[in-house]
């Protein structure tokens, strides 16, 4: 597998998922499975270039030369024949579609790799056979469409592309709403987990992939803000119903897994990653600096303010995580977490109001992303729109989980934070969105 490592050592920082850009990988190879189907592979590959090290999943095939799609083509493997990655090819994405709809061992009973076929939606199945598309665009992992070749349920499956022992957070908390019957968020149709043995010789097992059903034709919930604000249209009954389903999310993890009230650790341990944000933005965006101190003193108060308990929560929440869909309304997505956060955080419980504040915030992008010459209008449906979410969030989840202006104002500064960092980085001319936000939390006296 050696020249197979050289050819990854290229080809992996060039892909999106690949999470060390400007290091030279340093890989190599945890699992190795051979697949039930010709010349393919599931690989574990550890990259030890970043700290800690990073595994990632990485599914290759061995095909004909010049048959395979340019951005798959990984290299040469020998005579005639080439390295590519398995996502794009039919042998392995129609053996990943019969792992997440039927289970079973996916391999030989013994090799360490299982799947689970899940419950589907009002009794609709996945069809026994279906086309699947790689969905473009996505950051940190891949996934694929499969649309049924007769009828039958369309379905995405996320293949995790950085993996980590235990079950995903997308998996558990997922699964964990469908199950209970939450309409809020698409049907679990099935899973794969793998095992594996670290370079420590410590025997773990992760998720490996997830299934869930497809919305073909809709739009996410920042499309439909976007259009509804350029348009100047009343946004407020669907805000409020967003709160609605964000208040029911939160209600119901906190049923299905276990809260607990915070302690002094917990809240220096919060406190703790926002003062690191706050050191690595001051250093990235000088903008920032006159705001230091005024930031400081908003997190000090949210520091001795009072605390809820503390329960599983999405993590990541914002508008492109929503789906408008025709059958369920609003449709919540993506339960991974923050990807900057490490995973043993994004495993628990948190403070309910970090994803109330991530809202907030992506409804106060809407006016920094419509082009309006009027700003004053645009930024008065944003207001709008945040009162009329939190109004239908405090009618689910009760008025007392948004009474704490303080602890919510701390949450949604700490997000303008990093998304200053992040627009500094990725996008400059957006970086006045968080920079006026920030203005507008902790504003100079």
């Amino acid at each position: 597998m050696g020249d197979l490592l050289d050819l990854l050592a290229v080809w992996m920082p060039r892909q999106r998922w690949y999470g060390t850009k400007g290091r030279d990988p340093r890989l190599s190879i945890v699992a190795d499975w051979a697949l039930d189907a010709t010349d393919t592979r599931l690989l574990l590959v550890r990259d030890d270039a970043a700290a800690p090290a990073i595994l990632y999943q990485v599914p290759v095939v061995v095909r004909a030369e010049g048959s395979v799609l340019p951005g798959s083509l990984i290299g040469a493997a020998d005579e005639g024949r080439v390295w590519a990655d398995a996502t794009t090819d039919p042998a392995f994405t129609d053996l990943l579609y019969s792992w997440v709809t039927r289970g079973g061992a996916a391999g030989t009973p013994d090799d360490g790799l299982t799947a689970f076929a899940l419950a589907s939606p009002d009794g609709e199945a996945p069809a026994p056979r279906a086309t699947a598309r790689v969905l473009s665009g996505e950051q940190s992992n891949t996934s694929l469409i499969f649309r049924p070749d007769d009828a039958g349920l369309p379905v995405i499956c996320k293949l995790f592309r950085q993996v980590h022992p235990g079950i995903n957070p997308d998996v558990e908390l997922q699964s964990a709403l469908a199950a209970a019957g939450a309409a809020f968020v698409p049907a679990a149709i099935g899973e794969v987990r793998g095992s594996w043995v670290t370079p420590e010789g410590v025997p773990v097992s992760g998720s490996l992939a997830f299934a869930q059903e497809f919305f073909d034709g809709v739009e996410d919930a920042w499309r439909v803000a976007l259009d509804a604000a350029a348009a100047d249209d009343d946004f407020a009954a669907r805000a409020h119903a967003l709160g609605a389903s964000v208040a029911g999310m939160h209600v119901s993890l906190s049923r299905a897994f276990p809260t607990r009230e915070p302690d002094a650790e917990d809240r220096a341990a919060v406190v703790g990653a926002w003062e690191r944000r706050l050191s690595i933005a001051l250093a990235e965006v000088p903008a920032l600096e006159p705001y230091a101190d005024r930031i400081r003193a908003v997190y000090a108060a949210a520091a001795t303010a009072p605390w809820p308990a503390l329960q599983r929560v999405h993590g990541d929440l914002h508008l492109g995580q929503v789906l408008d869909t025709p059958r369920n309304g609003w449709v919540l997505l993506d339960f991974e977490g923050e990807p900057l956060r490490p995973i043993a955080e994004r495993l628990q419980p948190d403070v309910a109001v970090r994803d109330v504040a991530g809202m907030l915030r992506s409804f106060d992008y809407v006016s920094g992303a419509v082009a309006d010459d009027d700003g004053a209008a645009v930024r008065a449906w944003v207001i709008a729109a945040q009162q009329a979410f939190l109004d239908g969030y405090a009618e689910t989840a009760g008025p007392q989980s948004t009474d704490d202006e303080t602890l919510r104002a701390a949450f949604e500064l700490d997000k303008a934070v990093y998304e200053a960092i992040y627009e500094t980085r990725n996008r400059p001319d957006w970086v006045g969105i968080p920079l006026a936000a920030i203005g507008r939390l902790a504003p100079l006296e």
